[in-house]
């Protein structure tokens, strides 16, 4: 058996211990997810000093590293929703114009 767990005789127990044995487990359950949670971030924050960091610094590098989004560079001439920023693959809207003869610069945006 589990060395948390005790072992209950149930039928040994009265109406309001089992009452109060019920109103324990439910309260056990309802608070499961949070008591695993603490677990986990208790053992990554002990993990982080072991390694030198706080947990605090690792995930503010986190959060900076992020990329912010680019402007966009291009638009669409008849949808004026359909942007891109130049980087990365062409949108299939950019790819069929020019294999259809226009130039990327036909899409231009024009400050």
């Amino acid at each position: 058996m589990n060395e948390h767990m005790q072992e209950y005789h149930l039928d040994e127990l009265s109406l309001d211990e089992l009452q109060q044995l019920q109103k324990a487990v439910g309260k056990a359950i309802e608070t499961l997810d949070e008591r695993r949670r603490k677990e986990a971030l208790a053992s990554v924050e002990a993990k982080a000093r072991e390694m030198g960091f706080s947990l605090a610094e690792l995930t503010e590098s986190l959060k900076r590293s992020k990329r912010s989004a680019r402007p966009a560079r291009y638009r669409h001439p008849e949808n004026p929703d359909l942007t891109w920023s130049g980087r990365g693959r062409h949108p299939a809207w950019v790819k069929d114009a020019i294999e259809n003869g226009a130039n990327l610069e036909d899409f231009e945006i024009k400050a």
